[in-house]
């Protein structure tokens, strides 16, 4: 992402279940060993199942595929109906990972699930809970996003995995970051022998596979996918940062080869290596938005806004725009056809939400990537005073004070804070409104991507309300809060109208709870993410009404 600096430089059932893998004949003799070094996941539930998901580590030696059997079993006690067995190939050509679809099982239900090798070797359990049908009185959702392997440990993960009750996880994007050992968020991994494999960054097949296994070894991540199904989509991170339909800001074709190739080969590990329905026939790879319905009570959308059809970020020829930059930056930004979405995508939605609207449900709820508000970079001078504003820069560099005082400019002058969120995409943002509106929805919006939490209201250009939206902060990536403690503060005192709450210190996750009458954000911290044992803590919490005629609110303990 692009934010007020460069901040990267800155700091089934048995005969039912329908695997998504290429059928493969189960070898009677000889069958392979394996481990389960990379734990199990779920994702993509439905009222009568899941996608199951395990890696089968072959035993030294031996490389070819891995007949699995998975097993599927109620956790109520006294729930007799529900044992499902079936069979599936870890594949070597699908890196020895293997995905299941198990149907026929009854909605609104917990059940747990493992998988077993031919030899005996067992995997560990997960659990998961199909989707419920019919009236439904409450829904629970954990939001996460931003979890930079090297950042730091993954704590919030372990407070996800130790949830009473939990619905599905919802993860919005940059599962994996692309780069190497010596870059984003290095200093932490050497402290915390946590740096990147392989140890370059990642550009093929093999690369982005190998990423995608060290993030999985992790023992948090594990207990959190064991814990229930994710549902989930891509950010940038996962290809490239800043990427679009036609390239990325950390791609450069020059040195790094094609971008098709590296783009397909990121996806291919992602399909592979992650909990969701591999893509539709006929449809693009990149077409991952699907939606979700919670019963009688709401209905999830999860949209794309990288790889689809996004336009090319509006960015600078340096870290921050030059003054001579500025106008010619505005009127790109202000281009009528730049897209987030794309007219098929935004149809599609419009549809999806009219229909849940239709239905009765009171909630539609989008999952998607980036911050979705207005929001005006701070004058962070004017608004602490001249000595407080030198306190604030006193502890930084020389170059770092630089790209602060340009950036300073640039807001003044009317820039965004970040062109890489809708912010750089105003037109597109428009026509998402518009969509809301004829759908006569006022939806719940979740963002990820700028590692910060957020509270915000949405209006149009016409200064209508049409949406509220709530922001997780990172698992683990850095934000502006490491370099400048408190200016989430500063940042909603410029923006006093759209932006209600901002957090840019601390890691952790957003727990959302859906009733009939309100939503509420609760935004969970974790006290460090540098050391084990940590605390967990409430920081915030916010609510907004269903029908959505009033601003969001603040919610006192």
């Amino acid at each position: 992402m692009m934010t007020m600096m460069n901040r990267r430089r800155a700091i089934a059932l048995m005969g039912s279940g329908a695997t998504l893998s290429l059928p493969a004949t189960i070898a009677e003799a000889a069958e392979p060993s394996a481990r389960f070094d990379h734990g199990v996941a779920s994702g993509d539930p439905a009222p009568d199942g899941a996608i199951l998901w395990t890696r089968a580590t072959p035993a030294e030696g031996q490389g070819g595929d891995v007949p699995l059997t998975w097993h599927v079993a109620p956790i109520e006690p006294g729930e007799a109906v529900g044992l499902r067995t079936g069979r599936v190939t870890a594949r070597a050509a699908r890196d020895f990972t293997a995905k299941v679809e198990v149907t026929g099982l009854r909605p609104g239900r917990d059940y747990r699930y493992w998988f077993e090798t031919a030899k005996g070797e067992r995997s560990p359990e997960g659990r998961f809970r199909t989707l419920p049908r019919g009236r439904i009185e409450d829904v629970v959702l954990a939001v996460v996003s931003c979890q930079l392997y090297p950042g730091g440990l993954y704590n919030a993960y372990d407070a996800i995995a130790r949830s009473e009750r939990l619905d599905a996880v919802l993860h919005l994007g940059d599962y994996i970051y692309e780069y190497g050992a010596e870059g984003y968020g290095a200093e932490i991994g050497r402290k915390l022998n946590r740096l990147p494999e392989p140890a370059h960054e990642i550009l093929s097949l093999a690369d982005y596979r190998a990423r995608h296994a060290q993030v999985k070894r992790d023992p948090d991540m594990q207990a959190a996918h064991a814990r229930a199904a994710f549902i989930c989509v891509w950010d940038d991170h996962e290809v490239a940062n800043d990427d679009w339909i036609g390239g990325a800001e950390n791609h450069d074709p020059k040195t790094e080869g094609d971008w098709a190739k590296r783009k397909a080969a990121a996806m291919q590990a992602y399909f592979e290596w992650m909990p969701i329905r591999d893509p539709r026939p006929g449809q693009p790879w990149a077409a991952i938005n699907r939606s979700f319905d919670f019963g009688d009570l709401a209905t999830l959308v999860m949209v794309e806004t990288r790889l689809l059809a996004r336009s090319k970020q509006v960015t600078a020829k340096g870290d921050v725009p030059e003054p001579t930059e500025y106008a010619a930056m505005m009127a790109e930004r202000a281009r009528p056809e730049r897209e987030l979405l794309g007219a098929g995508q935004l149809d599609w939605i419009e549809r999806t939400l009219a229909a849940s609207v239709g239905a009765g449900r009171p909630w539609q709820v989008i999952g998607n990537q980036v911050v979705m508000a207005r929001v005006d970079g701070p004058d962070l001078e004017k608004q602490m005073g001249a000595e407080g504003y030198a306190s604030l820069i006193a502890p930084l560099s020389p170059a770092i004070r630089a790209q602060l005082a340009a950036a300073q400019a640039s807001y003044r002058a009317g820039l965004p804070m970040n062109f890489d969120s809708w912010d750089g995409y105003p037109a597109a943002r428009e026509r998402l409104y518009a969509a809301f509106r004829r759908a006569g929805s006022h939806p719940v919006v979740l963002s990820g991507d700028s590692h910060a939490a957020w509270a915000n209201d949405l209006y149009d250009d016409q200064g209508a309300l049409v949406a509220a939206e709530f922001g997780a902060t990172a698992i683990t990536s850095p934000s502006w809060g490491a370099l400048f403690p408190g200016i989430g503060r500063q940042i909603a005192e410029a923006n006093p109208r759209s932006v209600r709450f901002c957090d840019q210190d601390a890691k952790g996750y957003l727990h959302l709870t859906l009733t009939r009458d309100t939503a509420t954000a609760r935004f969970m911290t974790v006290s460090t993410v540098m050391a084990k044992p940590y605390a967990e803590a409430c920081v915030a919490t916010w609510r907004t009404r269903a029908g959505g005629a009033a601003p969001i609110e603040s919610v006192t303990a």
